[in-house]
């Protein structure tokens, strides 16, 4: 018997409208739909006049369940699994099911959609061109200080998600733990009460404290200024003189010509402008 495949179908994040064609078609075309809330896309089914026969798959059964829709996708079957909104996998519900068809040899195709953070990074006016996505922060702030303190060097675009009942509580966080920097934060993208607010994480918290917050988040932060980080780390070595600062990497084991190589990269200073420093050394 011929394998099924299984199709990982993006769906809207807010307007039915940006569901694509592709996804209509195969909505129609599969056997069943594996979805996180089967109430959630009986609504989008009925919408669309669809119907199909759906089964659960969240975060709390996916690993049985991923089992079950591989023994049917081996049967025959050809299966769609949705998430309540954008890409299977992205935050959701996905990843598991895609590695045991990866291991099994099932077949399985991803179909392109509406993304919140894509959308959200574009909407921010922030750097496009590097970005880290970290999806939600865990709720205890002794599991999500480690994260941030990885994040809090890096120069590249920094995106999370986020509940409404834990903004302000994440804002507070972000602005003790990476500095007030620029920050666009996104409400109900495509949705009829879509927000962009263009602001700084300090004025972000203030304005949350007055304007009860509603619906779902994406914050876009930006990275590190490239600027900031070389100030401090020229900042770091204002204590040392030059030889001090050559004999400190010598006697961390360097030859002297990679000390006096390293100096001139901390100082941005050229190495003939060290090398006269390191004689007498």
């Amino acid at each position: 018997m011929e394998c099924g495949k299984l199709y990982l179908v993006s769906t809207p994040i807010g307007n039915l409208k940006d569901i694509t064609l592709r996804a209509l078609e195969t909505l129609k075309f599969v056997d069943l739909i594996a979805a996180e809330d089967t109430r959630n896309s009986l609504k989008l089914l009925n919408h669309f006049e669809i119907k199909k026969t759906l089964i659960s798959y969240h975060q709390h059964n996916e690993i049985g369940k991923s089992d079950e829709i591989i023994l049917k996708l081996k049967a025959g079957l050809n299966i769609a699994l949705v998430t309540d909104a954008g890409m299977p996998g992205i935050s959701d519900p996905g990843s598991v099911i895609v590695k045991r068809c990866i291991e099994e040899q099932v077949p399985f195709e991803v179909l392109p959609g509406a993304t919140a953070f894509a959308t959200a990074l574009v909407y921010s006016g922030l750097d496009t061109t590097k970005f880290v996505f970290k999806g939600f922060l865990p709720r205890e702030d002794k599991d999500r200080r480690p994260i941030v303190e990885e994040m809090k060097d890096r120069t590249e675009t920094i995106i999370l998600y986020e509940a409404p009942h834990r903004i302000l509580s994440t804002l507070n966080f972000l602005k003790d733990n990476l500095g007030n920097r620029k920050i666009s934060i996104c409400r109900e993208i495509t949705k009829l009460y879509e927000q962009i607010l263009r602001t700084d994480i300090e004025g972000a918290y203030e304005y949350f404290k007055i304007n009860a917050p509603r619906g779902e988040f994406v914050l876009v932060i930006q990275g590190k200024p490239i600027k900031k980080i070389e100030k401090e780390r020229i900042s770091k070595w204002e204590d040392y003189t030059i030889e001090q600062h050559i004999k400190k990497y010598m006697d961390e084991g360097m030859e002297k010509k990679d000390a006096i190589k390293m100096v001139a990269k901390d100082r941005r200073v050229a190495k003939s402008d060290i090398y006269k420093h390191s004689i007498q050394l």
